[in-house]
């Protein structure tokens, strides 16, 4: 069956790929493709609705990070509610689409609270046997304007961390908190990841961003809706300190995350916006 239906989540397959999603947080928490996993999930992650899901693809709304005039939790209360499935929305010989929605009943009640704005989000997954499309829309169903920053955290798998490098941010200005850095411009033709980096990317390319591998193109971005890339690995230090991540974890993953973050988004009563990826 293409679609296998569960508690927790849903699995969709094409061919010899397949995809995961969970329920809680609507979190792609596997993409299998040419007989390989191509996202990272933490060993150590909760998959119990206790707290976000750490690997996969978490969904960020309605803001990125943490800010002084939110109450809400570290990148919004996306990836801790519980999305309603939608259904199948397309299958053929190529592709099987699949999507999940959330709106003001699906959040939990304390965190619905601290955000009273009327919306509506779907999130549709996109699956062929080489690629996956995940894409968010966001409306507001509301009777007042809101503002948001939005993005999608995905973790890659990888082999060795000290072999992998990120391709096609050369000359892009770039915010790195941890350092003190802002508005640096990218002068290195590569991202070589030898220390904790949390770089915040801003209007970048639509097209080239890559994940290499000893000299590789293991995996290759493109991109609509969404003007910034954040490029995370904790490194040792920082996955040590993580409850639910292993000590060695940073070695297997880099984070390639797409998303509108520099510019917040403004919807109107009415209005509607949508960003996606593609990922090869």
């Amino acid at each position: 069956m293409p679609v296998t239906l569960q508690d927790d989540k849903v699995i969709a397959s094409i061919g010899q790929a397949t995809v995961e999603i969970y329920h809680y947080g609507a979190t792609v928490t596997s993409w299998k493709c040419g007989g390989k996993e191509r996202l990272y999930l933490s060993s150590k992650s909760f998959l119990d609705g206790s707290k976000a899901i750490r690997g996969g693809i978490p969904l960020v709304f309605p803001h990125f990070g943490s800010i002084p005039d939110s109450q809400l939790p570290q990148h919004g209360f996306a990836r801790v509610s519980r999305w309603s499935w939608l259904g199948v929305q397309s299958e053929n010989a190529s592709e099987i689409v699949v999507a999940f929605g959330l709106d003001r009943s699906g959040v939990p009640e304390k965190l619905a609270a601290l955000w009273t704005h009327g919306f509506k989000l779907v999130y549709t997954v996109t699956l062929t046997a080489d690629t996956l499309k995940t894409a968010l829309s966001a409306e507001n169903t509301g009777p007042t304007a809101f503002t948001f920053t939005s993005l999608l955290h995905t973790y890659f798998a990888i082999n060795d961390i000290d072999h992998v490098n990120v391709t096609g941010l050369k000359g892009k200005l770039y915010n790195e908190k941890i350092y003190n850095k802002y508005g640096v411009t990218d002068e290195s033709e590569v991202i070589s990841v030898t220390s904790e980096l949390d770089r915040n990317y801003f209007n970048v390319p639509s097209e080239g961003i890559t994940v290499v591998e000893n000299n590789a193109v293991v995996r290759s971005l493109s991109t609509k809706g969404f003007d910034d890339v954040v490029v995370w690995n904790p490194w040792i230090e920082k996955a040590k300190s993580l409850a639910d991540f292993p000590d060695e974890g940073y070695k297997n993953m880099i984070c390639v995350e797409v998303g509108q973050i520099g510019k917040p988004v403004t919807l109107n009563p009415g209005e509607k916006w949508t960003g996606e990826q593609l990922i090869r």
